[in-house]
């Protein structure tokens, strides 16, 4: 028993590994992240763009903290007039100036309020820059996935992509919203007050200055210690997304096979790795503002004892150590806010790794002299000796030649794994061939671009494929400019209007996200429909018949037969008996074309594919 439960651990982490898309997926706490100061680096030369804009708010800050860095220096001006008024009525001399000291008091109440008022307007344009970039990152991202190639999405688990998308953008967003402005004023607010503290007395400056390396040296550490555990931490909650995604997309297939211990296992392994490095990130991070606060206070004792000594010896008035206390206080919030940022800082660049890293993920590519126009085709197909394999060293593909003419219905047969569906990723330029080509008319694929081929293909999988929003608009989603009598033709060739308007709204009604308020078969032929509606010369069917019962098939197939006509069709298929009437049915075996003919021709030949029909009655009887 414990063997098996060794090995489901084993198989679970496995999983994750395949799903994760690397071994970054499986980051451990405690690992050093990849690249900090690239993500630091990518994440500022985003903001490229806003540059003036962060000038600008570099000087508003500037201007706030001097403002605010003057105002302890006239307060204290003011304590040492009333000092000195105070002295002055003793020795009988005369008396306070509450003239001088109002006024002196009516600056510092401008001072603060100026300063004030120029904070609150950095802070409005530094959050109306950072959700620019927020929404320009987000846009990027998104186009980013519409130029990703098939392959990276078959290899990367969903969840994973989405966490980069919501998770990643959001604490990047946060932690620019937040670090860069406050950052600004901790560097402005402590080269003002350490200026004004000179002023004041060098001696006293010198010991208060002492805490900034003690400071640096406990942030160091911190840092040093903690941004694995923030990297990891996100890293963890990508991958619990995207079991949380498995999970709940799969959850009937898990109670059938009751692997609902097993699944829970796999999540509570990755949350309890998830909960390892948030805690330890956060324990490391939550140390760091009272340990400076413990390093600002010794500074503080030291600038109060030695102020009073010189106080004693006539060194300084009495307002200046007022002032010169008060600011020691005012530099410990600077450094407590750089290191707060710090820690922030962190969890943004562990964001950022992941986002630039997607962001940089290689694209589907064009030649240089690719046409964006393929003209009118006709349709006719041509695959010339082509070889294809997903990795190198591993052909799926070896020696694929065949012909197709315009307008011919072409059925693609074989066992799993003979290749039939490679042939039709690569027809779509989902992958390139790695020898030979595909020509359309004549002319090779890649000589288009694959938006210009793709212009050109309908395609009906056995995965439907349908969105939330109404029946209408899915069926326009193949042709956006299509007129309402035009989808409810469509709707009518498909064999779907019928059941259309027996539904609740007809062609109102809002499908949910899995559309699973309607039928298998209703779906089909709602994605027939669509491809109908968009009217291309070429038109792939991938299993579309498979999963629906022989009644709803007979249905299926004279909408398929509708579908087909006049378009050079390529049909994939494993129930033979609904390609019968092919033009030409193509057999594949270990990636290589074994037979091709007419279903009569090749069942008189007696040979693979005989076996092949023969062998689906035989399992049925």
């Amino acid at each position: 028993m414990a063997e098996n439960k060794d090995n489901l651990q084993q198989n679970g982490q496995r999983r994750r590994q395949r799903r994760g898309g690397g071994p970054s997926a499986i980051l451990a706490p405690g690992e050093k992240p990849q690249d900090f100061r690239r993500a630091v680096k990518d994440t500022l030369s985003y903001m490229g763009g806003y540059k003036l804009a962060v000038v600008f708010v570099i000087l508003i800050s500037a201007l706030a903290t001097i403002f605010e860095t003057l105002g302890p220096k006239v307060m204290g001006h003011a304590t040492t007039l009333l000092a000195q008024g105070a002295a002055a009525r003793l020795n009988g001399t005369g008396g306070v100036d509450f003239a001088a000291v109002g006024k002196t008091l009516l600056i510092t109440l401008m001072l603060y309020a100026i300063g004030a008022a120029a904070q609150w307007l950095q802070a409005f344009i530094m959050t109306n820059i950072t959700q620019k970039i927020v929404y320009r990152m987000r846009r990027d991202i998104s186009e980013k996935i519409s130029r990703m190639p098939v392959g990276y999405f078959e290899r990367t688990q969903t969840g994973e992509i989405l966490s980069r998308i919501t998770n990643d953008v959001d604490t990047l967003g946060q932690a620019l919203s937040q670090s860069i402005s406050n950052f600004i004023w901790a560097i402005v607010s402590m080269v003002g007050i350490v200026v004004v503290m000179l002023t004041i007395n060098v001696t006293m400056t010198l010991i208060a200055l002492l805490v900034i390396p003690l400071s640096a040296l406990v942030m160091g550490t911190l840092i040093r210690i903690s941004q694995p555990f923030f990297a990891a931490q996100q890293q963890y909650l990508g991958i619990i997304d995207g079991q949380v995604e498995e999970n709940f997309s799969g959850h009937l297939v898990i109670k059938a096979f009751n692997r609902e211990a097993e699944m829970t296992e796999d999540f509570e392994q990755s949350n309890k790795k998830l909960y390892e490095s948030a805690w330890k990130s956060q324990f490391f991070s939550g140390m760091m503002r009272p340990l400076m606060r413990i390093v600002s206070n010794l500074g503080y004792a030291g600038v109060a004892i030695s102020g009073g000594i010189l106080c004693v010896r006539g060194a300084i008035g009495v307002g200046d150590i007022q002032a010169f206390v008060q600011y020691v206080k005012n530099i410990g919030q600077p450094i407590q806010e750089i290191a707060q940022i710090m820690n922030q800082v962190q969890s943004m660049a562990a964001a950022a790794e992941r986002v630039f890293e997607f962001l940089r993920e290689e694209e589907e590519t064009d030649r240089a002299d690719a046409s964006e126009d393929t003209g009118m085709i006709k349709g006719g197909v041509e695959f010339d000796h082509v070889s294809f394999g997903y990795e190198p060293g591993h052909t799926v593909i070896n020696d694929f030649s065949a012909r197709v003419e315009p307008g011919q219905k072409v059925a693609i047969v074989g066992p799993t794994g003979a290749g039939k569906t490679t042939i039709v990723k690569l027809l779509m330029r989902f992958y390139d061939v790695n020898g030979g080509s595909i020509r359309v008319d004549g002319r090779d694929i890649r000589e288009f671009t694959r938006k210009a081929h793709r212009e050109n293909i309908s395609m009906v999988l056995q995965d439907t494929w349908l969105f939330r929003g109404t029946i209408k608009e899915n069926i326009q989603y193949g042709r956006e400019d299509a007129t309402n009598g035009e989808i409810i033709a469509a709707a009518k060739a498909a064999k779907a209007h019928h059941f259309i308007r027996t539904l609740p709204g007809g062609y109102r009604m809002v499908l949910n996200e899995d559309a699973t308020n309607i039928s298998e078969g209703q779906r089909q032929l709602l994605t027939i429909a669509r491809a109908i509606l968009a009217d291309k010369k070429l038109l792939i069917l991938d299993e579309a018949t498979s999963s629906v019962d022989t009644r709803t098939e007979v249905e299926i197939q004279k909408a398929m037969d509708v579908l087909t006509k006049d378009r050079t069709s390529f049909i994939i298929a494993h129930r033979l008996s609904t390609i019968r009437n092919a033009d030409l049915i193509l057999v594949m075996d270990h990636g290589d074309i074994v037979e091709q003919g007419r279903h009569e021709e090749l069942l008189a030949k007696g040979g693979f594919y005989s076996e092949l029909y023969n062998s689906q009655f035989e399992n049925v009887g």
